[in-house]
């Protein structure tokens, strides 16, 4: 059985946070809690981030979606940003001086995968995929 819910958001600052609790509060009624649930939470907020910061154009937010299987999580993040060459999200070292610019690393570090897909009619969706179920215990 696969659970899905999704939500839009404006671009509007208190977004991220908004996000971060649909994603926070979905997961809670899924039963999925602990260090999963605390990837999922944290990398929310940083696609979250990234699509006010680079992905939506004037007068459109972005769109959550959710879904888990039982066995794993996967997180979008949609936007209405088309996906370029020069526009292509991807991670960055980022200095120790800069205050910005390591969202889609902490993502790369923390998700079993993601990546970036193009969006019809236009934009693009960022999805990362978690490991939720727990590894089968020997007898």
């Amino acid at each position: 059985m696969t659970n899905e819910l999704r939500k839009y958001f404006d671009a509007e600052r208190r977004a991220v946070g908004r996000a971060r609790e649909f994603a926070v509060t979905s997961l809670e009624a899924w039963g999925i809690t602990g260090e999963p649930a605390e990837d999922i939470r944290l990398c929310v907020s940083e696609l979250a981030s990234n699509a006010l910061a680079h992905g939506t154009r004037r007068g459109h937010g972005f769109l959550v979606r959710i879904c888990a299987d039982g066995e794993s999580v996967r997180l979008e993040v949609h936007d209405s940003r088309d996906v370029s060459p020069d526009r292509q999200p991807r991670p960055r070292e980022a200095d120790f001086t800069e205050i910005a610019g390591r969202g889609l690393s902490i993502v790369d570090r923390l998700a079993d995968d993601w990546g970036v897909d193009e969006r019809s009619p236009y934009g693009k969706v960022v999805w990362s995929r978690f490991t939720t179920a727990s590894a089968p215990q020997p007898a």
